[in-house]
């Protein structure tokens, strides 16, 4: 299952690993070639034009904590874009086409998916940790199944397991089946498995027969609790029964099937893959409106008329967005100002003023209680958790403002500053502080490459000195170097 998002995405390339075994008894040399290519290239996209960067561009911590957050597929899928696919494929009796989600999407605006014509989503229910075994939710489960059910896409779902004994994956399932219990689950639940073959897996080691039987205990059980049971693999693992008991496995519980080419659905009808194959994931790749960064496309060879109704209704608490998803927080509890006055907004997204909730002026206090990787800071203000751009706020609080300088020709204020950056990534530098007409990309700027901010404006941008030459780019895109 493709990691995605984020962010959306980074160029990798892992090991190329050669297995050579067994001397038969005979005394015959048999030389088995398993060529594995680790890694897939995630490309990380250019920074955009954009009042922020968005918080899908901030990584979880890739430690312990989510397996699904180091794994990178053997492959990488060719980009498609679900409104082409829709327009060459149609809709079937024989298909039905849908995505795959967690929550490394980030908040979704399931309004925009659902118009895309989405039929059914695949959603990451919870994940157990890879080292030290620790079922977890995922953060966005929750809010991803109540919004899609709403807009009438049918739901499926799927669990990230690292079990390691059958007592494990009995756990797994059973967490799967009480968690699901409020939702209306039509499509299958899938038991995912992957990145096993790393030294720092809990799973490192255990033999084909060992982690298949796990995943017959996972699916029985939530056969058993009323759900279709579906196994998801990448078609080279399958194929030859090389990491899974494939022929076993497809007798019991559809199979979901990764594989990605250059030519793809629905130009080929089905992936080249020999056994049996009920859903294929045929791109990480895929662009559907509403979400921002690559997802999972698939396409199931069925389909159902109507929803399923929820084991137990009513059991499903409403939730709303989390506006934390994906970004990574320092916890502080430390006094701050503004260093003149900034938007205490309650998400943290410049994209329009609709979030902005107060502002937070000079020799006023808050309460900064998280510093995130993307640049905003969590604070308390008057008994409401709002955010706040970092670099707008001190804990001098006895500093006083500079006074605003206006660049000529341009309605935008800056407050002057000297201070060293440099790009989150990649940013663009503009001729000017806007991403509208005259504006013009002179250059970009990479992480790495240092230069002197000279100023920052209340409305997300930043003068910069760049080989003699001033220029403007996004605040959210750069870091302060110390």
């Amino acid at each position: 299952m493709s990691k995605n998002n984020r962010k959306r995405r980074r160029h990798a390339r892992n090991m190329l690993m050669a297995t050579i075994a067994l001397v038969t008894a005979a005394g015959l040399l048999i030389v088995l070639g398993v060529f594995l290519l680790l890694g897939g290239s995630k490309e990380e996209p250019a920074a955009a034009d954009g009042l922020e960067a968005p918080a899908e561009d901030a990584e979880p911590e890739e430690t312990e904590e989510d397996p699904q957050a180091s794994y990178e597929p053997e492959e990488t899928g060719t980009p498609v874009e679900l409104s082409s696919v829709k327009e060459v494929a149609g809709e079937t009796d024989d298909t039905t086409t849908g995505i795959d989600v967690s929550e490394f999407q980030g908040n979704i605006d399931w309004d925009q998916a659902a118009e895309a014509g989405i039929d059914f989503v695949m959603v990451r229910v919870g994940y157990r940790t890879a080292s030290s075994g620790e079922i977890r939710e995922d953060a966005c489960a929750r809010y991803n199944l109540q919004e899609a059910s709403a807009r009438g896409i049918h739901l499926g779902a799927y669990f990230f397991s690292t079990a390691v004994t059958e007592e494990e994956a009995l756990e797994e399932a059973e967490w799967v089946c009480d968690f699901l219990a409020g939702y209306p689950v039509t499509y299958p639940v899938a038991y995912n498995c992957e990145g096993f073959q790393s030294e720092t897996s809990r799973q490192y080691g255990m033999s084909v027969e060992e982690r298949s039987s796990l995943a017959r205990v996972f699916l029985d059980a939530v056969e058993e609790g009323g759900y279709t049971g579906m196994f998801y693999a990448a078609r080279n693992e399958l194929e030859g029964n090389l990491l899974w008991d494939a022929d076993t496995l497809e007798l019991k519980y559809r199979m979901w099937v990764a594989r990605y080419s250059d030519v793809t659905w629905p130009d080929v009808t089905e992936p080249d893959y020999s056994g049996a194959c009920a859903m294929w994931q045929y791109t990480n790749q895929g662009s559907v409106p509403g979400i921002d960064g690559a997802v999972d496309l698939n396409v199931a060879y069925f389909g159902y008329l109507e929803a399923a109704s929820a084991q137990e209704e009513g059991a499903a608490e409403h939730v709303e967005a989390d506006p934390e998803v994906g970004v990574t927080f320092e916890e502080v509890s430390e006094q701050v100002t503004a260093k003149d006055e900034v938007n205490l907004r309650s998400t943290m997204d410049q994209g329009d003023d609709a979030n902005v909730v107060t502002q937070l002026v000079n020799s006023d206090t808050a309460t900064r209680t998280g510093v995130g990787n993307n640049g905003w800071s969590r604070l308390e203000y008057n008994g409401q958790t709002l955010y706040a751009v970092s670099s707008y706020l001190t804990t001098d609080l006895s500093y006083t403002p500079l006074a605003p300088v206006e660049d000529s020709g341009f309605k935008t204020q800056f407050t002057a500053v000297s201070e060293n950056v440099t790009a989150k990534e990649v940013t663009n530098l503009r001729n000017r502080p806007s991403v509208e007409e005259p504006s013009e990309v002179i250059v970009q700027l990479y992480n790495g490459e240092v230069i002197t901010r000279t100023g920052v404006s209340d409305v997300g941008w930043s003068r910069v000195e760049y080989n003699g030459q001033t220029l403007y780019c996004i605040s959210s895109y750069l870091l302060v170097v110390e």
